[in-house]
Formats: structure tokens, C-alpha cells, sequence
């Protein structure tokens, strides 16, 4: 589109925008969405022109408006989860599906290898783990390993564990996706054996019910962590109209955005695998509420949320 005709199309928005000024967290957050949006792509066909100068002012004074009183209802915290982050999952829920789609393939190869293999969990799993999970069942307490350390240190050492995992997943992304794709395959290969492990045992239902009440979260941030390495590394590999610097500069910023934003799901997934998931006798509709309710919240801020919160920020780029 020509420079002219990006301006005629957008000026009376820009203008109103200036003229008419609002109160409302909500509609300013909106305003400054789409002025962010002309701006980009301002800087992206005109990147010298006059125009970009004055979007990149206008963008300005909107951030200010946002943030320059503390005690605004929609601070910089509250803004980025209400709004900056269930915003970069609908940008890139594509990269979010395929890192779902990878990572139950690679979990599902984990339990079919298992079950046509008998030594492939323990070349997975290691000796020492099934022979103590196998103890465990034959005394009666499947899910014993929950239980064997206190709480506190439990929580702290699993928080770590999670927060390395995930962090890992995103990184490796710099390797052209691929070092992104090989942590999805090793844990989707060892959440596959060691699923497998107690249905081999007949206690299928009962892991589900025992292992996913914490797990439901914890795999949702392993599989976000993976569209943060994928956007990384595909912002390198297919950079579009940007050079592959900035593509990549551009990738690692969105990735890292949303590694911040799945902490507090990586430390709530800590908190329930040491405080709840080790009281494996709990009523059976008290662990499948929290599972369901786990899983309905990633479905609901993940993907619906976002979906419904751009339809009501983006009616402005119609005009376009």
C-alpha cells in the first residue's frame, strides 16, 4: 500500500484519537493496540517517512497515559495478563498448536514403544525409578513417590526442576526450532513410559486421576514453553519482510513475554504436585474437579479468552 493511502485511509482515526481523549483503561489500552499495530506497520514500509514519526509519538503518548499513574485500575502488571500476553497467544496460536500437535506424538510414540517393548521404559526411566514405582504398587501405594519428602523442599526442588525444563524448551529454540522440537520429544517420549508404566499395571484411571492433578498444568507450560522456542526460531527461519535480525529480535521478545507469563502456572503446578497430589486417598470428584477446572482454565486463557478479547480490541481494523 502506498504511503498516501495508508495515511487517507487511517487519518480521521488518528485524529479522533488525538481530539477526542478518554478515561476508560479499556478503551485507551484499545487505542494504543492499534495505533502499536499502524505503527508497526508504518515502521515496516515507511520506516524514515513523517509518518512513522508521528504514529511513533502518538503510540508514545497513549504508553504514557497508561502507565504514568500507579494507581490506575489497569497497571503495567494487571495490563500484561489482562491483556499483552492472552493477546501474543492469539497471535501465535498457530505455533501453540504445533507444539501441542509435537509434543502428543511424541507422547503417544512413548507409550506404544512402551507397551510393544518391555525394556524401553526402563532404558527411559531408568532401573532404579520402576523398580521403585514397582515396589511401591506391590506394597499398596502406587503413587508413594509423591509422599516420600517434605512438602517445602519438595516444592522448591520441583519449582526449580519446571522452571529449568521450560526454560531449556525456549532457548533451544535459537537452534533453528530444533533443539525446541528434541526437548518436546524427550519429555513427550518419558510422559509416554511412564503413563504406560502403572496402565501396564491396571491403575490407568488412577494415575489420571493422581498424576494429572498437578500434571494438566505442568504439561500446558511445557507445551507453551515449546511455541516460545518455536516462535523463536521460526522468527530466523522465515524472518518475512523484516531482515532476519530484527525478525529474530522481534521472536525472542514475544517468546520471552510469554515464558514470563507461564511462572505463576509453572509454580501453581509445583504447589499442587507437593501439597495435593501426595494425598492420593482424596475423593475421586475432589481430583477430577481440580483437574477439569485446570484444564478449563489453560482452554479458556490459552485459547478462548484471546480469541474473544481480539474481537472486541480490533473492531478499528475494519478501516484498514
Amino acid at each position: 500500500m502506498r504511503e498516501a493511502l495508508f495515511v487517507k485511509q487511517n487519518k480521521p482515526k488518528w485524529n479522533q484519537y488525538e481530539t477526542a481523549t478518554s478515561s476508560n483503561p479499556d478503551e485507551i489500552a484499545e487505542r494504543f493496540i492499534t495505533i502499536s499495530d499502524d505503527l508497526a506497520y508504518s515502521k515496516t514500509f515507511y520506516p524514515k517517512s513523517n509518518t512513522t514519526v508521528y504514529l511513533n509519538g502518538l503510540a508514545a503518548k497513549f504508553h504514557q497515559s497508561i502507565y504514568k499513574n500507579k494507581k490506575e485500575k489497569t497497571n503495567r502488571i494487571v495490563y500484561f495478563w489482562q491483556y499483552e500476553l492472552p493477546l501474543l497467544f492469539k497471535e501465535h496460536h498457530k505455533q501453540i498448536l504445533f507444539s501441542f500437535i509435537f509434543f502428543s506424538i511424541f507422547f503417544l510414540i512413548g507409550i506404544l514403544s512402551s507397551k510393544y517393548d518391555n525394556m524401553f521404559i526402563r532404558s527411559v526411566l531408568g532401573d532404579e525409578y520402576v523398580n521403585m514405582t514397582n515396589e511401591n504398587i506391590a506394597k499398596g501405594d502406587p503413587f508413594g513417590v509423591y509422599k516420600q519428602h517434605d512438602s517445602f523442599l519438595m516444592f522448591f526442588l520441583i519449582a526449580k526442576n519446571n522452571i529449568n525444563v521450560t526454560a531449556t524448551t525456549y532457548l533451544l529454540g535459537l537452534f533453528f526450532s530444533i533443539g525446541t522440537l528434541f526437548i518436546l520429544f524427550k519429555n513427550g517420549i518419558m510422559l509416554g513410559c511412564f503413563q504406560y508404566l502403572f496402565i501396564s499395571k491396571g491403575l490407568g484411571l488412577q494415575s489420571l486421576l493422581v498424576i494429572w492433578i498437578h500434571g494438566t498444568l505442568e504439561i500446558s507450560t511445557v507445551i507453551l514453553a515449546g511455541a516460545a522456542g518455536l516462535i523463536m526460531g521460526n522468527s530466523f527461519l522465515f524472518p518475512k519482510t523484516y531482515s532476519r535480525f530484527l525478525s529474530l529480535k522481534q521472536g525472542a521478545k514475544n517468546g520471552l513475554k510469554i515464558m514470563l507469563g507461564i511462572v505463576p502456572i509453572v509454580v501453581t503446578a509445583a504447589i499442587f504436585e507437593s501439597f495435593v497430589t501426595r494425598h492420593t486417598e482424596m475423593p475421586t470428584w475432589l481430583s477430577s474437579a481440580i483437574l477439569i477446572l485446570s484444564l478449563l482454565f489453560i482452554i479458556w486463557y490459552v485459547l478462548i479468552y484471546p480469541i474473544v478479547l481480539t474481537r472486541k480490541l480490533k473492531p478499528q481494523n475494519l478501516l484498514k
